[in-house]
């Protein structure tokens, strides 16, 4: 009964230490300037907050991910980047199951509410998350993430609802090529 009890003992303080240690990380890195690899984080703030005319965004090519940060809620995340015909565009896969709209609650967010800060190579940009269902730029779009990461949406993906694309619009823009 006593090695019943230990093992007991042993077997819960294994799942229960790593439990705690990853839920901690999480709730730290709400409160940290960013996001992590695997968590949300909170509000952007280091970096200068870049103004004035639209930058050319070519050089967006050749990033993997930007930070994208909702100002309701002011959390921010790890995000797919895209740049097709001098516009950037973020993506959310997965939209059509119950995991997925578990899993990636900032796309509602954005939908709600478009207002958001990105962070690019260390620079902070204010932008409008606009929603696009349908448009002529979804080919070139599609074809960038493509390029990029071996996406394998279609536009039949956007107009369904299961893969959600957003333009990452000039701060004040609401009305969107849905």
């Amino acid at each position: 009964m006593k090695i019943l009890r230990r093992l007991l003992v042993v077997a819960v303080i294994t799942v229960l230490v790593p439990v705690v240690a990853l839920l901690a990380i999480a709730v730290s890195a709400r409160f940290s300037d960013g996001p992590s690899v695997v968590f949300a984080g909170g509000p952007l703030l280091a970096g200068e907050m870049v103004t004035g005319a639209e930058p050319d965004w070519s050089f967006i090519r050749d990033m993997n991910t930007i930070e994208l940060q909702l100002l309701d809620p002011p959390r921010s995340r790890l995000v797919w980047i895209a740049e097709s015909e001098g516009k950037i565009y973020v993506v959310s896969g997965y939209m059509g199951s119950m995991i997925g709209r578990l899993w990636k609650q900032w796309p509602a967010q954005a939908e709600r509410d478009g207002r958001a800060i990105i962070r690019v190579a260390g620079q902070r940009y204010e932008r409008a998350l606009v929603r696009i269902v349908e448009s002529p730029v979804v080919e070139g779009v599609i074809s960038d993430l493509r390029r990029k990461y071996g996406f394998s949406a279609t536009p039949d993906d956007l107009r369904e609802g299961t893969t959600w694309l957003f333009e990452l619009a000039p701060p004040g823009t609401r009305s969107g090529a849905s």
